[in-house]
């Protein structure tokens, strides 16, 4: 049987952003098609979105941004007030069947049922902070998971990794000062959102647990595979031992990304994931939670994504 679950439905399409936008529905739609077409589907676990329940956004999110980011949407405004995020009228539910589809994919995680998950979602998450949604995101779905993961399941130590070319800025912010979830990030340098120097390394508490990895453009396998994760984070995890892993998988730091310029390949994907996953092995019962993030390159994300579910499963 196996053990890996996909979570994707239709749903991800209605979130509308507006023609010629990057962040569009057939990013999901493509991805879906191939995964399906290279005969993954079949051997996922196949998992299915659902409301989150505000208790769980409110672990991360201020009470005040999410009624006003709900007001924002419905009300029919095609931009969030908090910053450049392209809503349509059904995004507030869209980003909530997204953030509590994972929500759901965690559970099965923990409750070991599957022990990794693939969710090919949208809107993405990892700029999203506890009081403003922006950089195409409204919901932190890679927080709201670790914090649910700490609060319903009594998981101790977390590691979120996030690949995607642009900084995770909201990710950091939310676990800036919190020594129980490890942020490490690598990022095109200087770029969209200008935040994660390598000086940024947590504060208080957090001192030490935030490891950002900033490079230049046409930074490729060498950079990121080998000299951050193979040998940076796993030399870090040795200490830290995670009880859980979550990616922020972002495949815009794929050669050929409209929005950035890194040059990783499929098979760099491949080996982040076997990376992670031997992470996860070793300290956290295999337990690995997967999350997308950006990718904008309609043909080069769809590969990128059959080549990081292949990894998984």
């Amino acid at each position: 049987m196996s053990r890996c679950g996909l979570l994707y439905d239709p749903v991800f399409l209605d979130h509308h952003t507006g023609p010629g936008h990057p962040e569009c529905p057939d990013r999901v739609a493509f991805a879906y098609q191939a995964i399906e077409k290279a005969g993954l589907v079949d051997k996922s676990v196949f998992l299915k979105p659902q409301t989150c329940q505000a208790e769980a956004l409110e672990r991360v999110h201020s009470k005040s941004y999410l009624s006003q980011a709900e007001k924002d949407i419905k009300q029919g405004a095609s931009q969030l007030s908090t910053g450049d995020t392209s809503i349509s009228k059904d995004s507030w539910e869209v980003a909530q069947q997204a953030t509590g589809g994972i929500v759901g994919a965690l559970d099965q995680i923990m409750s070991g049922s599957i022990d990794r998950a693939f969710c090919l979602t949208r809107p993405p998450g990892h700029h999203a902070s506890p009081t403003r949604g922006m950089g195409f995101c409204i919901f932190n779905h890679a927080a709201v998971a670790a914090r649910h993961a700490q609060s319903v399941h009594g998981v101790g130590k977390v590691l979120i990794v996030d690949w995607d070319v642009h900084h995770g800025n909201g990710t950091q912010d939310i676990f800036y000062e919190d020594e129980s979830v490890y942020f490490f990030s690598t990022h095109q340098a200087p770029w969209y959102p200008g935040t994660g120097s390598r000086e940024e390394t947590g504060s208080g508490n957090g001192l030490g647990f935030t490891r950002n990895h900033p490079l230049p453009s046409g930074s490729g396998n060498g950079e990121i595979v080998e000299n951050a994760f193979a040998d940076d984070l796993v030399h870090r995890m040795n200490r830290y031992r995670p009880e859980l892993v979550i990616i922020s998988a972002g495949f815009d730091s794929k050669i050929g990304d409209p929005l950035g310029q890194f040059q990783l390949t499929d098979n760099d994907f491949s080996e982040l994931t076997q990376v992670i996953r031997s992470i996860a092995k070793e300290y956290a019962e295999s337990r690995v939670l997967s999350i997308l993030e950006g990718g904008y390159h309609l043909d080069g994300l769809s590969k990128a994504c059959v080549a990081h579910l292949g990894a998984l499963i």
